[in-house]
C-alpha cells in the first residue's frame, strides 16, 4: 500500500458528500477545513481532518509532505479543448485587432480550415509531440482531467490521425483524458455541405467507431456551420456507435443548439455566448451548460449568461476551449477569474464550475473533480494564500506550488 500524508495545510477544500454535480444555490457551497491534514492511499483520497486530530500512523520515509500553510484543492477539469493542433495562428490575431470578425476570417480561408491545412502536412509523431507540450503546460497550471476534440482534420484520414494522437496522449500522459470526435467542426475543403455531412455520417463515424477512438461526438451547431437538422442526423449516427453527444451551440447566433442538445440528451452544450432566456428554460438534466469565458475574452464577444444559468437553478461548468484560433490558452485559473469578473460568478461558484461540474460535463464526476473519499487523488498545493477568493482575484499571480495526479507529484522537467 502506497501512502501520502499532507500536513500543515492552511485551507483544505473537500467534498465530504461526494457530490457528482452542483446546481443553482448549491454551487456556492465550498467545504473548507483550516489547519488540516490529508491522507492519500494507492492514488486515491482516503481521509482528512484538522491538525489537532492527526492520526498516529506509521509512514515510510518521504511519504509525508509539509504544505507549509498552502491551500490544497482539487485539480481543475477542463471539459472542452482542441489542444491537438499543428501550429499557432497569430496572424489571425492581428486580423482581429484590425477589425475582422471570426466569420470574416473564416470566409478568407482562415480559421478552422487554416488549421486543417496545416495539420494535413504534419506527421502524426510531430503532432503528438507538439500536443504533449501543451498537455504538460496545462498539467503544471493545475489541470488533472481534460477532454480533447478532433475537428482539424475535416477528412477521414486526418480526423483519424487526430484521434490516434489523442489516444496516444491517453496512454502516455499522467492526467485523465477523454476524446471527442468533432468531424463536423466545419465543412472540409472541396465538399458541398450535404456531401460533407454524408461523409461524416457514412464514412467517418463508422471508422471512428470500429477503431474505438472516441468517447463522445460533437457538432458545431451554429450559424454558418451545421444546422440543427444536420446536427441531429450526425448525433444519431454517432449514438449507434456508442458515442455520447456533446454540442457546440449558440456561440455566433441563436441557432437552435440548446434545443437539439436537450432533445438528444447531450452530456453538455458548450459556448452559449448567444444563449437566450428561452434556452435557459429548455435546459434540463442530463445536459450541462458549459461556458467558455476565454473565448469571449479573446474574441471580444459577449459572455455566456452564467449568472442567469445558476440563478435558474441549473448546473454550470466552465472550460478553457484551448485552441489556436479563438482561445490559445489552457489556463483554468484565468478561466475561473474571467467567470467571476465577466460572468458575475462568486469565487466558490467558479471553482465548482471548473472542478466537480466540469468533471460531470465530461462524464467522469464519480472519479474526479473533488477531494472526496475514494476519488482519484488529483490535487493542487498552492503557496500560502490569504483566502480562496485570492485565486480569481490575483488572476495573473502564480499560486501553484505542487501538482499531484493519482497521488504522485508531477515535477517540472529540467
Amino acid at each position: 500500500m502506497n501512502q501520502l500524508l499532507l500536513t500543515n495545510i492552511g485551507t483544505l477544500v473537500v467534498d465530504s458528500q461526494g457530490q457528482e454535480c452542483l446546481c443553482g444555490r448549491d454551487m456556492s457551497r465550498l467545504e473548507c477545513i483550516h489547519d488540516a491534514w490529508l491522507l492519500v492511499e494507492d492514488g486515491r483520497f482516503k481521509d482528512w481532518g484538522i491538525s489537532s486530530a492527526l492520526p498516529t500512523v506509521d509512514y515510510v520515509p518521504g511519504s509525508a509532505v509539509n504544505c507549509n500553510g498552502g491551500t490544497v484543492l482539487p485539480c481543475f477539469c477542463d471539459s472542452h479543448t482542441h489542444l491537438v493542433y499543428a501550429d499557432s495562428r497569430e496572424g489571425e490575431f492581428v486580423d482581429k485587432i484590425r477589425g475582422l470578425s471570426y466569420a470574416e476570417i473564416a470566409r478568407r480561408g482562415g480559421g478552422i480550415l487554416n488549421s486543417a491545412d496545416r495539420l494535413h502536412e504534419m506527421s502524426e509523431d510531430e503532432l503528438y509531440l507538439r500536443s504533449m507540450s501543451r498537455i504538460n503546460e496545462i498539467i503544471h497550471k493545475g489541470t488533472g482531467a481534460v477532454e480533447i476534440k478532433s475537428g482539424y482534420g475535416l477528412n477521414t484520414d486526418d480526423e483519424l490521425k487526430m484521434l490516434r494522437v489523442i489516444r496516444r496522449i491517453k496512454e502516455t500522459a499522467p492526467l485523465m483524458v477523454m476524446s471527442t470526435f468533432l468531424g463536423a467542426h466545419a465543412v472540409g475543403r472541396g465538399y458541398t455541405q450535404e456531401d460533407y455531412v454524408r461523409l461524416v455520417i457514412e464514412e467517418m463515424i463508422p471508422e471512428v467507431g470500429r477503431q474505438h477512438l472516441a468517447d463522445f461526438i460533437d457538432v458545431f451547431c451554429d450559424q454558418g456551420f451545421f444546422t440543427p437538422d444536420e446536427t441531429a442526423r450526425i448525433l444519431e449516427a454517432g449514438a449507434k456507435w456508442g458515442m455520447r453527444p456533446k454540442i457546440h451551440g449558440q456561440e455566433l447566433a441563436d441557432s437552435g443548439g440548446v434545443e437539439v442538445a436537450v432533445s438528444h440528451h447531450a452530456l453538455s452544450v458548450d459556448h452559449l455566448e448567444s444563449m437566450t432566456d428561452a434556452d435557459i428554460q429548455l435546459l434540463c438534466a442530463p445536459t450541462i451548460p458549459t461556458a467558455l469565458p476565454g473565448t469571449s475574452f479573446f474574441l471580444n464577444m459577449p459572455f455566456a449568461p452564467g449568472r442567469k444559468i445558476i440563478d435558474a437553478g441549473l448546473p454550470l461548468a466552465i472550460a478553457s476551449d484551448y485552441n489556436p484560433g479563438s482561445t490559445p490558452s489552457g489556463d483554468m485559473k484565468f478561466v475561473v477569474a474571467l467567470a467571476c469578473i465577466k460572468m458575475r460568478l462568486m469565487p466558490a461558484e467558479a471553482l465548482n464550475a471548473a472542478t466537480v461540474n466540469a468533471a460531470a460535463a465530461m462524464g467522469v464526476c464519480r472519479e474526479y473533480g473533488s477531494i472526496a473519499r475514494s476519488k482519484v487523488a488529483n490535487f493542487i498545493v498552492t503557496h500560502p494564500i490569504p483566502s480562496i477568493e485570492f485565486i480569481p482575484y490575483a488572476y495573473t499571480t502564480p499560486i501553484i506550488n505542487k501538482v499531484y495526479l493519482r497521488g504522485m507529484e508531477i515535477r517540472n522537467e529540467e
